[in-house]
């Protein structure tokens, strides 16, 4: 029987990478090595199509200017091939910009930026101060833990589902409680740190889910030095 083969794509790698987001794919890569399952990482950055073969995708986060680039090109060029793949069932990941991105749009000042609409959220900014810290967030039975930076407050639509609720930081905006949002496999946070060495329960569930089965099914690892960063930063959020 061939070995399982989890095919990523990462959009704007080079644009959208900040606050050490890039660990995000090492860690994937490295939970699948270890368990004999094949990574195939590709990307696609501006004037590059975008191509419905992957079972992840993933968007980071960028500088403003980097963000008004990619969000041209992601509207204009790649929309059509990330819808498909998410109504097939493709996990499409943003972390702060790139959550941003999935959503409608953002404002900053009088300035417009489209998003996909994969998720039902707007983002404007404001006059208040930068929603920055340590987070712990509250989800499935579960938490996810890491820091957040982010001028920008986004807003659920009535019918959007949260990823999770805070139970320290800031979050979507800073009062709502919620952080996150999510829509079947479409998902978007602020929370960096990076996001999935932090948290190795959710890197295994996404690379399960694009694999079509169970994270029972995946085999177990020493998570010794997963399980104290985890505890690390949740100690660093005040619980």
């Amino acid at each position: 029987m061939s070995s399982p083969v989890l095919r990523v794509c990462a959009l704007y790698p080079e644009l959208m990478n900040i606050y050490a987001d890039r660990g995000n794919l090492l860690m994937l890569e490295r939970r699948c090595a270890w368990r004999g399952i094949e990574f195939r990482l590709a990307s696609s950055t501006v004037d590059q199509p975008l191509h419905d073969e992957h079972d992840i995708y993933y968007i980071g986060g960028g500088q403003d200017s980097d963000q008004r680039l990619c969000a041209a090109d992601l509207v204009s060029r790649k929309a059509p091939a990330l819808r498909v793949a998410a109504e097939r069932g493709a996990i499409v990941l943003g972390v702060c910009g790139g959550y941003q991105l999935l959503g409608h749009y953002y404002e900053i000042g009088a300035e417009h930026v489209e998003g996909v609409g994969l998720l039902d959220v707007r983002t404007v900014r404001d006059d208040g101060p930068r929603l920055i810290g340590n987070i712990v967030v509250e989800l499935e039975g579960s938490e996810i833990v890491g820091f957040e930076n982010h001028a920008g407050r986004t807003v659920l639509a009535a019918a959007q589902e949260p990823l999770g609720r805070v139970l320290r930081g800031c979050g979507n905006d800073g009062h709502s409680g919620f952080e996150g949002a999510r829509a079947g496999n479409v998902i978007g946070t602020y929370v960096h740190g990076p996001l999935l060495p932090k948290n190795a329960w959710l890197c295994d569930w996404l690379i399960a889910t694009a694999l079509g089965c169970d994270v029972s099914a995946l085999a177990p690892l020493d998570d010794a030095l997963e399980e104290a960063a985890h505890a690390n930063a949740r100690h660093a959020a005040g619980l």
